[in-house]
């Protein structure tokens, strides 16, 4: 008689004195489980976390709120593992077997569902949420309980919660080092499915003597085992079809590097190339020049000397384009933390088309660091600094509008020098915008507002600041859009968007206030970017 036909032997007896006889080899396997299942556990919660935040924006609320919700499904997986009472081994190999589906899937059907049905994104995302950690919920139990009858309750609990520590350190730094630029989101997310389905199949293999029906739970476990396995080798098509729904033109490259998506889009008839980071668009290339001449030119025609120049952002090289313009220009250093980013801006030919070659100008310098970092390290001071961030739509960009760092780049310009910094939109942000420009107050002692309409973005705002800004508005190179006429108008602000009448409240990193600022812009004013 097998162990699997004596359900007593597969149970723990009450008083803790009677114990399977669990052979070295089956409780190794057991242990390496739960390493396993943990790292996979974390990973997912971190898959649904970034698809969210790149999906909706707003990162610090998608992983509070994933998180959080995570863990209230594990407690409630924990309570309902008091109910499976009897054949223990079997029960953790269906909690795995269903989290390999599950997990697996999650990017896959999370991708498809926010093209097709947005309003039921939220609803799908919680479900997989509550689902993946009532199941995680699930395992520790189980595993506690089936170490329990070979080794005691004292000795079990002491291993099962130090492994599982460790295979949750190994899932949280594996996924941002190796699985998210190695594999992508959805090949990631089938990779984890993967591995729960294999930490299944050694445990029906090694401890089928404890299962009833055994070859019919391996037969299972190898039939999602060849179903996730096709998964992974379609995973790059799955992904094509899935940006293919999400961008509206045709996905001509993507890379998900560790830093952020990167995706290139076309539309064919229109002959518009456009780039989106984290699923937000960065340029039209239709329009792109309106946002790069507003950007570049007025700083640049602030009186003094201008030879020196920093670049925060751009990696794509549209801005140094412009600045290129300027025959007194002796050296540009442009800081991009991501390397894949700047790479294509000096290799791929629709970006190096649209950039005419910049970022290949023998007196531009990359550095592919921190803005933060850079700017902390002495150096000659620059003439003018030009920033193009992201808006701050989490808290690790709010430090980047913070008074600290524009204490620190004026410490970087030199007497007569200015800096300039795009600002979001004063009609869909309009407290960031004006926020951003008391900051700057805060710092210099003048600061010119601006806004142009761009069709891909809106109505766009731009802040320049520094101790003296004679001059500015007098463009004197060859543009396309901006002239010294249509700087002036940019100056002039309708009511709607004008400074409000209440003093704000510089950001600063020891008071942030600017992500929250732009967070109620967002659901107020700005009801059609909100989740952007």
């Amino acid at each position: 008689m097998t162990v699997a036909e004596n359900t007593d032997k597969d149970t723990i007896s009450e008083d803790g004195n009677r114990y399977v006889d669990l052979p070295p080899r089956q409780t190794l396997v057991l242990l390496l489980s739960i390493a396993a299942v943990a790292l996979c556990g974390i990973v997912y919660e971190l898959i649904i976390g970034t698809i969210s935040s790149y999906l909706l924006g707003n990162s610090v609320y998608q992983f509070s709120l994933t998180i959080g919700f995570f863990m209230f499904a594990m407690g409630i997986g924990s309570y309902l593992s008091q109910f499976l009472i009897g054949q223990l081994v079997r029960n953790f190999v269906y909690v795995e077997i269903a989290l390999a589906v599950v997990g697996g899937i999650c990017s896959l059907v999370l991708f498809f569902v926010f093209p097709i049905a947005p309003a039921l994104y939220s609803a799908v995302q919680f479900g997989f949420i509550l689902a993946i950690g009532t199941l995680v919920g699930l395992e520790i139990p189980l595993l506690t309980r089936i170490l329990a009858q070979a080794s005691g309750t004292r000795k079990s609990i002491a291993n099962v919660m130090s492994l599982d520590y460790v295979g949750a350190l190994v899932g949280s730094v594996a996924f941002p080092l190796f699985l998210l630029p190695s594999l992508g989101l959805m090949r990631a997310s089938f990779a984890i499915g993967l591995i729960n389905i294999a930490v299944a199949l050694l445990s029906a293999i090694y401890l089928k003597d404890y299962i009833a029906n055994a070859n019919r739970m391996i037969a299972m476990v190898l039939a999602v085992l060849v179903g996730l396995v096709g998964l992974t080798l379609a995973a790059d098509r799955l992904t094509s079809i899935a940006q293919d729904h999400l961008y509206f033109d045709k996905v001509i490259w993507h890379k998900q590097t560790p830093y952020q998506s990167l995706v290139v889009t076309r539309d064919y008839k229109r002959q518009d190339l456009r780039l989106f980071i984290d699923g937000h668009i960065q340029f039209s290339e239709m329009d792109e020049h309106r946002y790069h001449e507003a950007l570049v030119h007025p700083v640049m025609s602030v009186a003094g000397p201008a030879r020196r120049i920093l670049v925060l952002g751009g990696g794509d090289g549209m801005a140094v384009r412009e600045l290129l313009k300027h025959p007194q220009i002796e050296r540009i250093d442009l800081v991009d933390i991501d390397p894949e980013m700047t790479r294509i801006g000096k290799e791929f030919q629709p970006i190096v088309r649209l950039n005419h070659h910049s970022l290949q100008d023998e007196r531009v310098h990359i550095f592919n660091e921190d803005a933060f970092t850079f700017i902390t390290r002495d150096g000659l001071p620059y003439d003018r600094i030009i920033i193009d961030f992201p808006d701050p739509h989490n808290e690790a960009i709010s430090k980047l509008y913070s008074v600290e760092f524009y204490a620190m780049l004026k410490k970087r310009l030199s007497d007569s020098g200015a800096l300039v910094t795009q600002s979001s939109s004063p009609f869909f942000a309009r407290k960031t915008y004006w926020t951003i420009a008391a900051t700057l107050g805060d710092r210099f002692k003048e600061t010119v507002s601006y806004q142009i309409a761009i069709p891909a973005f809106g109505l766009w705002g731009f802040h320049i600041s520094g101790n003296t800004l004679t001059g500015v508005g007098n463009v004197k190179v060859p543009t396309r859009f901006l002239t010294n006429e249509t700087f002036q108008a940019a100056t002039v602000f309708g009511k709607d968007i004008q400074q409000p009448k209440k003093k704000l409240r510089p950001n600063s990193i020891f008071a942030p206030n600017l992500y929250d600022t732009y967070l109620t812009d967002l659901r107020g004013d700005g009801g059609l970017f909100k989740g952007f």
